[in-house]
């Protein structure tokens, strides 16, 4: 009886949200079985052996159902399936007490016909989603055909944030093999003793001469002995708490050598990183001591000129702690150091600028500042007056070239970022947008743009990387640029000329601006991530019910492909969403080989705008605004927007309140990408379940479902690509040739973060950045981990 009655209870919920979903035009599978397990559950309580018949028969019509709809493609098959098997081993052991004497027979021959189906599916779905064999990769060559060597690190160093001023993220190293990385063995870790409350440190370290150097999640600067991680010496810049803004970060530092200093001189070589509360510091990198001689007692504050408007009363107002901050290593070409910083999304219109600067690297004095709305401002803004409200910034890292005397700066969106109708045309010239900025003049060179009025929150988030790209008119300096939509460009460094075809598409159109809308995208013809578009069979769960609720839901938004429009009081899906394509671990390039490695999420939003009266009442109030503690803003990415006519509500990855997608895995890959083509030669899911599961979870089932993941790849001369990213807390080393996973390791915390590979007194050194994320839902931790051969 106690089993007719949740079976029951199921068949009525799959009936009525079934008679919902096809009012929608969705599938009548729900329906049709809704009223199967009503009358299956209905005679069970009857004590009625028809019960178990009649649920028989309910399961083979699922199975059958199931089979028409998604084939044997493994994940899609466990919301279908999972469920109704369990519950008719169930119904199998109960035919005793419904009829003892066929009962007997029926559940020999139920839980005969469950083992049959489990083993028929143990052994089928893994024969049937085998992954494709990989495409053969190009030969490695001796030298290095898509990299200039001015642009690579000395052999074994890690000089700069992407590896070397090319940010290949490569390194030249080759005595770890794809065939003896399974000896590799952890052989020091550095705890840093810094985990605050909204951790994320996501520190990709550098290694120069004998020493490693990098940052704490709140900017503690440190170098280690890079044989022994002992520590050398550690500054605190104090940086108070209240200037964390969505997550303490701080992903590098940044080298600089002062070549007409005195031998010996303090501060002849420096680290320089920007802070959370908006300064850039500069100490000896030999002792750790502020650089007197840089800013005022090495630090210069870029606070200074920045400041936001009180949408209701038109008041400037100081920067509100937390909602602007340096989480990424500025870039320094011909001796300037350029920064962008971060500005906390969803909450002002009018909230500090975007302007990007450039400082001495000896001086710290300011050399130029670019102000999107006020180009004619190329330092400070005269009478005292700040920087231009809420223009797009560079949050991320961007990368230069010391020839060209150019930085390429890849741009977010402006402030209030699904509200486009205050923008001016200089904002849409320039947001999710790459910038060539000319470090001589602080203007732009050129630009090339990836979204046209993006509403979308689709801002750059990856380092570019330069390449020496082929063509028919031979070699050209040219610019990669991964985005969040998916698409990678290769650009001419000096003109910002795509080297391959990109078409204007055109996009659904309408919504809550209509005016707006581009009536075109560009769609990149040389490689994308993205993935075919969302149908209603591609909706996931843990069961049949949330997956039904996920098809309803489905039906119920606006969704007609990329570049859906917001539309007022209607929930729209993006797909891909702002944690879709290539993010800040960006991707790396194997110059020999001519081959890229891109990780990358493939997971949608769900999100609505919301009228202003409404978001009020639901609490989307900006941050520093005193109603604004404990309410829906603090969510990335989603808020108040105040200064617009309209609140936004994310669901970033679309989540069930079970914390179950409602999309199918894989949510995250990794794939190799033929450099001078744009091939895929492989493409594998990317992060295992071990650590995921319903309601945060964990199976521990070793299993690759694709997880998202957050951080960046490196590839070796040994063949070998290291990476972690994913939210399984494991590193892991794949073979270039394959993507097959040829060893890993379980790390203290999160891994998300980019590893380095360096060498030091003959030995090659795998690092990475153990300090876990708020977001990724992943455990906290302060350990640099290091790994070698024995």
């Amino acid at each position: 009886m106690l089993l007719g009655a949740v079976v029951v209870l199921i068949g009525l919920i799959l009936t009525g949200g079934g008679v919902y979903l096809a009012t929608l035009g969705g599938s009548l599978y729900y329906v049709v079985v809704g009223v199967m397990l009503l009358a299956a559950g209905y005679l069970m309580i009857k004590h009625r052996i028809a019960g178990f018949y009649v649920y028989v028969g309910a399961f083979v019509f699922t199975a059958l159902w199931t089979f028409w709809e998604v084939g044997l493609s493994g994940w899609p098959l466990i919301p279908r399936l999972v469920g109704p098997f369990i519950l008719l081993v169930l119904a199998a052991l109960v035919v005793p007490s419904l009829d003892p004497v066929v009962g007997r027979r029926a559940r020999v021959i139920g839980l005969a016909g469950a083992t049959v189906f489990a083993a028929a599916i143990a052994v089928l779905v893994p024969i049937f989603n085998q992954l494709p064999e990989p495409d053969k990769l190009p030969e490695a060559q001796a030298d290095a055909p898509f990299d200039s060597p001015a642009y690579a690190p000395k052999t074994g160093e890690w000089n700069a944030y992407g590896g070397g001023e090319s940010a290949q993220r490569y390194s030249a190293l080759a005595q770890i093999t794809p065939e003896n990385v399974k000896d590799l063995k952890r052989v020091w870790m550095f705890n840093t003793g810094d985990i605050p409350k909204k951790y994320g440190a996501e520190l990709t370290p550098l290694k120069i001469g004998d020493a490693i150097y990098g940052c704490t999640a709140m900017n503690k600067l440190f170098a280690l002995n890079a044989a022994t991680g002992e520590k050398l010496w550690m500054y605190d810049p104090e940086v108070p708490a209240a200037w964390v803004p969505y997550t303490a970060a701080c992903r590098g530092v940044t080298y600089y050598r002062n070549l007409n200093a005195v031998p010996g001189q303090a501060c002849a070589e420096r680290i320089i990183e920007g802070t959370l509360d908006m300064r850039l510091i500069a100490v000896d990198a030999k002792s750790g001591q502020p650089c007197k001689d840089f800013g005022k007692d090495g630090a210069a504050d870029l606070k200074i000129g920045l400041a936001q408007k009180d949408s209701a009363d038109g008041a400037v107002t100081p920067v509100i702690p937390g909602t602007a901050a340096i989480t990424s290593a500025p870039v320094i070409v011909q001796g300037v150091i350029v920064t962008g910083h971060e500005v906390l999304d969803g909450q002002r219109r009018w909230a500090a600028s975007g302007v990007i600067r450039g400082y001495d690297a000896v001086t710290g004095e300011l050399r130029f500042a670019w102000d999107i709305n006020q180009p004619d401002v190329t330092k400070m803004p005269p009478d005292g007056k700040p920087y231009s409200f809420g223009t797009p910034n560079m949050w991320t890292t961007a990368v230069g070239d010391e020839k060209l005397g150019l930085v390429y700066l890849p741009m977010g969106n402006s402030a209030g970022d699904y509200y486009s109708s205050l923008r001016s045309d200089e904002e849409k010239q320039y947001s999710s947008a790459l910038v060539a900025l000319d470090v001589n003049t602080g203007k732009p060179r050129w630009v090339f743009q990836t979204v046209h009025a993006d509403v979308w929150d689709f801002d750059l988030g990856s380092q570019p990387t330069l390449v020496e790209f082929p063509t028919a008119n031979g070699k050209v300096p040219a610019v990669l640029l991964p985005s969040k939509t998916g698409d990678m460009y290769v650009l001419d460094r000096a003109t910002g000329k795509p080297l391959h075809q990109v078409d204007e598409v055109p996009v659904a159109q309408g919504g809550a601006e209509p005016d707006q809308r581009s009536k075109t995208q560009p769609f990149s013809r040389y490689h994308t991530l993205r993935k075919p578009n969302l149908v209603e069979s591609d909706m996931w769960g843990i069961s049949p019910i949330d997956q039904m609720i996920c098809r309803i839901n489905f039906r119920r938004a606006r969704y007609e492909g990329p570049f859906t429009p917001p539309e007022l009081g209607r929930h729209n899906i993006a797909y891909p969403g702002y944690n879709g394509g290539s993010d800040w671990g960006s991707v790396a390039v194997d110059p020999r080989r001519g081959v890229i490695i891109a990780n990358y999420n493939d997971m949608a939003n769900y999100d609505m705008l919301v009228p202003r009266a409404e978001a009020d009442a639901m609490g989307l109030y900006p941050a520093g605004d005193p109603r604004a503690a404990g309410s829906s803003s603090s969510a990335e990415g989603a808020g108040a927007q105040t200064g617009t006519p309209d609140g936004i509500l994310v669901n970033a990855g679309w989540q069930m309140p079970t914390g179950v997608l409602c999309t199918r895995p894989p949510y995250g890959g990794i794939r190799a990408i033929d450099l001078a083509t744009g091939k895929t030669l492989w493409d594998r899911p990317f992060g295992s379940a071990r650590r995921n599961g319903p309601f945060g979870l964990p199976t521990f089932l070793p299993i690759e479902i694709g997880t998202p993941n957050n951080g960046g790849p490196v590839v070796t001369a040994g063949g070998l690509i290291f990476i972690s990213a994913a939210t399984d807390d494991l590193i892991k080393a794949i073979d270039i040739r394959t993507g097959e996973i040829v060893w890993s390791d379980v790390l203290p915390a999160g891994g998300q973060a980019t590893p380095i590979v360096y060498e030091q007194n003959g030995k090659e050194y795998l690092l990475i950045m153990a300090g876990g994320h708020h977001f990724m839902m992943t455990p906290a931790g302060d350990s640099l981990v290091a790994y070698a051969l024995p």
